[in-house]
This record gives structure tokens, sequence and C-alpha cells, in this order.
């Protein structure tokens, strides 16, 4: 893989910048952050959907607080897990992290493997209007009365290129397209290019780690959800299902192993059906993330499942110059 332009020479300022550690779940990302910190001028941000929700610690294989006193993290622990967080949210934290990360000489170390806040951190979210409850009821009536083809249709007379990306049957994104444009006057497809990525100006190193052969990282995945139930996974599942303001519906809870955990203790199935649905569950987010990261052309892997993964991962920094 290649490298992105240095920021030497061309207007990057040389204290601003940002490793991005990138993974599938169980490569061993947290425990070389934490190396990576203890030896560097580095702050942990996390880069996780889970870990920002309080009371979900050990299936999210969240730090313990012993390793969070001695390493700075952030975004852990932000939001109660009957509220939502999207990637647009992340993003605004995400840049409000880094300023102070840098007002203290120090530098962010972005660590996850939810790859869509990856996305969004590197190449910006569009600025689009919030959701427009009466327009949308006009949309839906109007779907209800000619059927959404009909809708759009209409849709391309508008917006031919967002029609071209939605399906004709994707009723919830032909919604949405045709809600911004009747609310701003301009195609969704336009606005969605505006955008501004809060890494612009900011010397960048992108590491992805991952062991080299499937089979380890199956191996993990199976060792690591074995480990979370001699934890106590079950009982802390249950106690989020005892509160009454929290069900399955709600995006925390969706997040894998808690799901099948959760049909578990509803009845649904029995627990070993529940561990098995989770490992498959797990093994296809592994393969999702991989997608992703395949995609990061500037990202420089590290086989984590290497002894002296941590020394190719310093290799990786000082070839980039980040810590020379």
């Amino acid at each position: 893989m290649g490298s992105p332009p240095r920021a030497t020479g061309d207007g990057v300022c040389a204290d601003r910048r940002a490793v991005l550690l990138m993974g599938p779940t169980g490569a061993g990302k947290s425990a070389l952050a934490v190396d990576l910190a203890r030896r560097f001028p580095l702050e942990i941000v996390s880069v996780d959907s889970a870990l920002v929700y309080r009371g979900m610690d050990i299936g999210t294989a969240k730090p313990d607080v012993d390793t969070r006193r001695a390493v700075p993290h952030h975004l852990i622990d932000i939001r109660d897990p009957v509220e939502s967080y999207s990637a647009g949210e992340f993003v605004l934290d995400a840049a409000a992290v880094m300023e102070d990360i840098w007002s203290r000489g120090r530098q962010p170390l972005f660590v996850g493997g939810t790859m869509l806040y990856f996305h969004a951190l590197s190449n910006g979210i569009a600025e689009l209007p919030e959701g427009n409850l009466a327009v949308r009821a006009e949309i839906d009536a109007r779907a209800t009365a000619l059927g959404w083809e009909q809708v759009h249709r209409e849709l391309a007379e508008v917006d031919p290129e967002a029609a071209v990306r939605i399906h004709c049957n994707d009723s919830q994104r032909i919604q949405r397209a045709l809600e911004v444009f009747r609310v701003t006057g301009e195609p969704i497809s336009r606005l969605q290019k505006l955008r501004h990525s809060v890494l612009a100006g900011v010397d960048v190193v992108e590491i992805a780690v991952a062991p080299r052969e499937r089979s380890v990282l199956h191996a993990r995945i199976e060792g690591r959800f074995a480990a979370m139930l001699r934890a106590g996974f079950v009982d802390e599942v249950r106690l989020l299902r005892e509160r009454k303001d929290l069900d399955a519906e709600h995006p925390s809870m969706r997040a894998v192993g808690y799901r099948q955990v959760w049909r578990y203790l509803a009845g649904h199935c029995a627990l070993n059906e529940a561990v098995d649905q989770a490992i498959v569950a797990t093994r296809q987010l592994a393969k999702r993330q991989f997608t992703w990261l395949r995609a990061r052309e500037y990202a420089r892997w590290v086989d984590s499942s290497q002894n002296d993964a941590i020394s190719g991962l310093i290799i990786a920094l000082s070839e980039q110059g980040i810590f020379e």
C-alpha cells in the first residue's frame, strides 16, 4: 500500500497529527493501542459504537478502570444505553477531543472497529436537515396512493443521481431524499458531496491490524466470547433487561452478543444456541470490517497474531515520521 502525502512542505501543521488503528473485532487492537500509548505521547480515542454506552462493559470488552486510569481514553461511557449515537455525533465529539489532546502537546490514537465512524472521520459528514414529520407524512401519503415506484420516478425528476443509487423499493431512502429536496430545494446527492473532513490539514497515519490467517481470528472470537460468559456477560444483559426503559429494539441492545443473549433471556432460544448465533454474527461482522479495511488504500497492514506485532506498529509510525 502507498501512503498519503506527507505533511511537511505542504502546509500541514506538524503538531496536528493522528494515528488511526483499525481492525476487525478480536484482532487485539485494544492491547496494542495501550502498549503504544505507554511508549509515545498518545491518548486513545475509542472508535466503537458500543463502548460509548455505560453499563455495557463485559460484552464490549471495555478497557478496565485501571487501564483507563493509566492511559487516557476518550469517548467511552458517554451515553446511556437508552440513547442513540450517530456517526455525525461521533465526528463532532472526535473533533473536540482532538483539539483537547493537541492543546496538551499530545496526539490522538483512534482505535476501534466501527468502520462507518472511521469513514465519517476521514470523509466527513454531509450537513443535511433534520427530519420533517409533515413532509414525511405527505410523501408517505403519496406512496400509499400511488406506490413507491411512482414516488421513486418523482425523485428521478428532481435528483436523478440519487434515484440511480436508490432502489425503487427502498422506501426509507426514497423518502429521505425527497424530504431533503423539499426542505432545502437542493438534491441530496449534491449536499452529500459538500463534506468537510475533520482530519483535513492533519498528518494522519492509518494502520490496519489483523491476524494473517482468518482461522486465528475465528479462534480468538470464540475464545473471547467464552471469556465474556465466564466474566458474567449473561448477568450483565439480565441487569439491562430489568430496566423498564430499555428493550431489544434500542440500538445499544442490537450490538452483537447483546442481541443474542437478550433473546436467550427472553426465552426465545437456549443459551448454547444464543452463543452459537453470537459467534456466527461476530464472524460476519469481522468479514464486513475486512471489506471496509480493504478500501482504505493508505492503510499499512500489521499481522496482530505475531509476537512482535507492537514492533510492526512502531516501525509503521517511524516510517511515517510521526515519532522520530
